[in-house]
């Protein structure tokens, strides 16, 4: 409608036809060019590096010498940008609260840390479509001296949850009713540990595959509750984070993960994480988790 109303008021103006003729061709040429690129293929165009933020989030994604991209999330997503013809990586590793912040910042491109598809996160960035479906657990003192299972129980008992900085556990406790003075907040994972093996905590609430890593780490000296004790809203999506001004790249990125997604060179690839069939995240769209989660 702009075009047009340019174009009839520049025609009244102009009594030149050949004029006339040249404005209707440039005008129909700025029409039909192509969309903007986002940051990203800017970046790509002038030969440099995909950056990918992660932190310390064993085994989803984390860092291994000089800071090599390991991990689950990252293997796979490095996977997706191989099909797409993408091999200039550069990892760039944060604390999680900084992942969405440090995005949106444009210190990096890529979130690829295994970060749970959440509404509140989708009015923030711009998610891939699912790449795998995951649970979350409690780690407690070995034996789980005050019987926790859920978040019912740290209200009912008065218990002291501690989880990461900008974890989804936050805003599920908040949602089942735990006062916010019972909820402690630390970097991550080490220093969720900390808090529960030192008894400053009762609970620490986390995704059920860092629990599992962080008992091994421990060497047994906590105990991880069963995820299906969790009520079933918690059941959670992961994709990978993108700038909104990049869905022009996003759009590549999900028809090449359609086909990777489930392939067995992907299950292989990712095999030795703990990722298993039994993580694929089925039919469920991005648009549906946005909304329900």
């Amino acid at each position: 409608m702009f075009m047009q109303n340019m174009y009839l008021q520049l025609k009244n103006k102009l009594s030149n036809p050949g004029a006339l003729i040249l404005l209707g061709f440039t005008l129909l040429f700025i029409q039909a060019g192509p969309a903007q690129a986002g940051p990203l293929m800017d970046r790509i165009d002038a030969g440099k590096t995909i950056r990918i933020g992660f932190a310390n989030e064993v085994p989803w994604a984390y860092p291994g010498e000089n800071n090599k991209p390991l991990g689950f999330v990252n293997a796979y997503t490095l996977g997706v940008l191989k099909e797409m013809g993408y091999t200039n990586i550069e990892p760039v590793v944060t604390e999680w609260g900084g992942l969405i912040p440090g995005l949106k910042a444009n210190r990096f491109d890529i979130i690829t840390g295994g970060m749970y598809i959440l509404n509140s996160r989708c009015q923030n960035i711009a998610f891939s479509e699912p790449m795998g479906k995951f649970g979350d657990a409690f780690i407690v003192a070995k034996g789980n001296p005050k019987g926790i299972q859920n978040y019912q129980d740290i209200k009912n008992k008065n218990a002291m949850l501690v989880t990461g900085a900008g974890y989804n556990t936050i805003e599920a406790a908040k949602k089942e009713g735990v006062a916010e003075n019972n909820i402690m907040t630390v970097p991550g994972p080490t220093e969720i540990l900390a808090a529960v093996k030192a008894g400053r905590a009762d609970a620490g609430g986390m995704t059920y595959f860092t629990a599992l890593n962080l008992a091994k780490e421990s060497g047994n000296a906590v105990d991880v509750t069963n995820p299906s004790a969790l009520p079933e809203w918690t059941l959670a999506y992961v994709g990978i984070g993108f700038r909104e001004a990049d869905r022009d790249f996003l759009k590549r990125f999900n028809a090449a993960q359609k086909k990777y997604l489930g392939s067995a060179k992907m299950l292989k690839t990712v095999e030795q994480y703990g990722y298993t069939k039994n993580q694929l995240p089925g039919e469920v769209t991005t648009a549906w988790v946005c909304k329900n989660r």
